[in-house]
C-alpha cells in the first residue's frame, strides 16, 4: 500500500511541478491556407441549366495572411499551441461542366485552432514536434459574385430586382500538425508548421431569403506557416 501511495505521490508531484518549467512563446509570420476541397453537386443549377447530373462542384481558392500563434510549454516535451491569423478570404467558383470557373462569390473566415503538442528535444537547437487538436471556423462577409447574379437572371431563376445572398455555416473539426522550432538565440528562433484541418460547411444561395441552392463543402485545407519565434 505504501508503495502504491509513493507512486501516486511521485506522479502528482511531477504533474504539479511542470508549470515551474513552463515557458511562453509567440510566433509571427506568413500563414497559407490551401483547400483540398470536395463538395456535393449544384443540383438545382444543373437542373435549370440543363447540365449533366453530378457534373458540378464548388472550388475554394487559396489565401495567405499574417499568422500569429501562441505556444505554452508545460515542460520540455508537452505543450499547447493556439493558431490564429488575420481573416482569410476565399473565392468560391464552380468546378466542372460547361460553367467551369463561374464565380459564385467570396467569403472570409477565421479558423482558431488549439493544438496539444509533443516536442522532440534530443536534437538541441532543432526541435521537431507533432500535434493534434480541434479547429473552429466561422465564416463572415459572404457575398455573391455578379457573375452568379447574371447567370441566375439569364436562366430566369431570378430577376434584377431580386436580392441574392450567400451564407456558410460554422464548422468544428479535427486538426493534425507537424513542424519544428529552431533556436537562433536564447529568446529568438524560427517556427515552421504544417497542419491538416477538417473544415466542413454548408453553403446556401438564397433569393429574397429563400434557399434556392444548398451544397455541402468539405474544405479540409492544408495550413502552413513560416515565421519568427520569440520566447517571452
Amino acid at each position: 500500500m505504501k508503495t502504491k501511495l509513493s507512486i501516486v505521490a511521485l506522479t502528482l508531484s511531477t504533474l504539479f511541478a511542470a508549470p515551474a518549467m513552463a515557458d511562453f512563446s509567440v510566433n509571427i509570420g506568413a500563414i497559407h491556407v490551401k483547400p483540398d476541397e470536395s463538395s456535393s453537386n449544384l443540383n438545382v443549377i444543373e437542373s435549370v441549366a440543363g447540365l449533366p447530373n453530378g457534373s458540378t462542384q464548388v472550388a475554394v481558392g487559396n489565401d495567405t495572411q499574417l499568422g500569429l500563434t501562441f505556444d505554452y510549454r508545460f515542460n520540455q516535451n508537452f505543450g499547447l499551441q493556439l493558431i490564429a491569423a488575420t481573416p482569410f478570404s476565399h473565392d468560391l467558383k464552380v468546378k466542372g461542366s460547361a460553367i467551369d470557373g463561374l464565380n459564385i462569390g467570396k467569403t472570409k473566415h477565421l479558423p482558431p485552432t488549439l493544438m496539444a503538442q509533443y516536442h522532440f528535444t534530443q536534437h538541441h537547437a532543432f526541435q521537431p514536434f507533432v500535434g493534434v487538436g480541434v479547429n473552429y471556423t466561422t465564416f463572415f462577409s459572404e457575398r455573391v459574385n455578379p457573375e452568379l447574379d447574371g447567370a441566375l437572371i439569364a436562366l430566369e431563376v431570378t430577376t434584377a430586382a431580386d436580392n441574392v445572398t450567400l451564407s456558410l455555416s460554422e464548422s468544428w473539426g479535427l486538426a493534425l500538425q507537424a513542424g519544428f522550432n529552431y533556436q537562433l538565440t536564447e529568446r529568438m528562433g524560427i517556427h515552421f508548421m504544417v497542419s491538416k484541418m477538417a473544415i466542413d460547411t454548408t453553403g446556401k444561395v438564397k433569393v429574397n431569403g429563400t434557399t434556392v441552392q444548398s451544397v455541402n463543402v468539405d474544405i479540409d485545407p492544408v495550413v502552413a506557416m513560416l515565421g519568427f519565434r520569440w520566447k517571452i
